[in-house]
């Protein structure tokens, strides 16, 4: 199945998790290095407690702007650095986490994770060439995608995947694919970083 209909037959636990897994690995580009920030929100979906609270404390501690919609000239427009584009989208995709989790808000939550991850890996791949579309990307059109997009989509799909499969058995299996992808992910942030010093 495409990226897209995975979305659409997931559960509660499984839309958080996919937005979850796609917030955590996007991480690097806020600054600092407490790979851990998130884990009291993986822990909420293990024991279904206290998801709320922990939402507002992962806001607090990653220091999140009061409206990350309203950060126009701060990395949401055109003529922003591909950096600065990047670092808005998680910005907003941790401005909207819900704090009430609804199936709806979840899956509108994790529909958005989506195509900001795809789209921060597009803007940091320099082997993209900006001429594809990530909603097609979703549905299943990917030929010649860029390596670091390709593996984002795979990494997507094969977190829903195993959670349809496991249920909240897989959440370690998925917590250990997000934890990859942060890696590779910081350390292109640091190549870029190197590249412009």
């Amino acid at each position: 199945m495409s990226l897209v209909e995975l979305i659409a037959l997931a559960d509660e636990r499984g839309l958080a998790a996919s937005g979850l897994a796609c917030l955590d690995r996007c991480v690097p580009l806020l600054g600092g290095d407490d790979d851990d920030v998130l884990r009291p929100l993986w822990t909420s979906l293990v024991d279904g407690e206290a998801w709320g609270e922990r939402v507002e404390k992962a806001r607090a501690d990653l220091g999140e702007p009061g409206d990350a919609d309203s950060e126009v000239g701060s990395g949401s427009g055109s003529g922003a650095s591909p950096d600065d584009q990047a670092a808005f989208l998680v910005r907003r995709m941790l401005a909207t986490v819900p704090v009430e989790s609804s199936v709806d808000a979840l899956r509108a939550w994790a529909d958005d994770c989506s195509v900001a991850a795809l789209r921060i890996h597009e803007l940091l791949d320099i082997a993209a060439d900006g001429t594809s579309s990530v909603e097609a990307r979703r549905e299943g059109r990917t030929d010649g995608m860029s390596p670091l997009v390709a593996a984002e989509l795979r990494r997507q799909i094969a977190i829903l995947e195993l959670l349809a499969d496991r249920g909240a058995g897989g959440l370690r299996l998925v917590l250990g694919q997000s934890t990859e992808g942060r890696r590779v992910l910081r350390a292109v942030v640091s190549r870029r970083a190197r590249g412009r010093a």
